[in-house]
């Protein structure tokens, strides 16, 4: 199955970033794409966190869902929206959820961040709860793919990628494909980024897409890119380094099922 990752430099004009996936979007079809990731905040990387609030969708509704299920309808593609802000019920946060649409445009799938990012080096600071309501449920769906394979996905975002236990309940959901979204500092991606990816794809003997942010924003904030595909023993298939752009790989369940029957790592587990 071919998959894409859709990288940006998402701004602060959500009509700017929406028409640059739009295009990236219809990219990943031409070249036979069945699965497209956007990345984190692929609708806004505004001025201000609390910028989030103002863009702010019911769940079922509003002008950036609508354009998710149209992208998928129109491109007969599996999208996953990276992610956007759904209202709560405190005015003042919002979730930064990811939503599954599939190639009828209905969204199967609503996955909202568990992990919520802090960090203060003296220089860079950011605490994410200040405007994010944590989720708290891990979230899976089935892909049947055109080749007759079912895939299990795992949903998950950037910040979540530290936390190797919301993978392993995954694994043993059946996942087989690992999901994530980002949009990783340059900082702390320069330092982490690809070997957290690989060690999630190691541990779990899965396939794992991310989809970043990655370059410098009109807000001024540096995203770290590199949007990657890694497999199922770890080796980095592809990667994006900086830019906006799509980066197209292929999954082969026949090398999932054999790298978990040669190193049956999944079935040994104790605690």
């Amino acid at each position: 199955m071919k998959i894409a990752a859709l990288q940006m430099v998402s701004g602060s004009s959500c009509d700017a970033n929406l028409s640059v996936a739009r295009a990236l979007l219809e990219q990943a079809a031409a070249g036979g794409a069945e699965l497209a990731l956007l990345p984190e905040y692929f609708c806004l990387m505004g001025q201000r966190d609390t910028d989030k609030l103002g863009l702010q969708e019911a769940w079922g509704s509003g002008a950036i869902q609508s354009f998710l299920s149209d992208a998928a309808r129109d491109l007969e593609m599996w999208i996953v929206g990276g992610t956007l802000p759904l209202s709560t019920r405190d005015p003042q946060r919002v979730c930064n959820a990811s939503l599954v649409f599939a190639p009828s445009g209905e969204c199967v799938a609503r996955y909202d961040k568990i992990h919520l990012f802090r960090f203060d080096n003296g220089a860079e600071r950011y605490d994410e709860a200040q405007v994010l309501q944590a989720g708290s449920t891990p979230v899976t769906f089935d892909l049947p793919s055109r080749d007759g394979h079912r895939w299990r996905l795992g949903l998950s975002v950037c910040y979540d990628l530290r936390f190797p236990e919301l993978y392993r309940a995954y694994a043993a959901l059946g996942a087989d494909l690992l999901l994530v979204p980002s949009a990783f500092t340059y900082t702390t991606g320069q330092a982490h980024w690809e070997l957290l990816l690989r060690a999630r794809a190691v541990e779990n003997l899965s396939y794992v897409l991310a989809a970043a942010q990655g370059g410098t924003h009109d807000n001024g904030r540096r995203t770290w890119g590199h949007s990657m595909l890694v497999g199922p023993w770890g080796e980095v298939l592809h990667s994006l380094p900086q830019g906006a752009g799509l980066m197209v790989g292929e999954l082969d369940a026949d090398r999932v099922r054999s790298c978990r029957r040669q190193l049956p790592a999944l079935e040994h587990r104790v605690l």
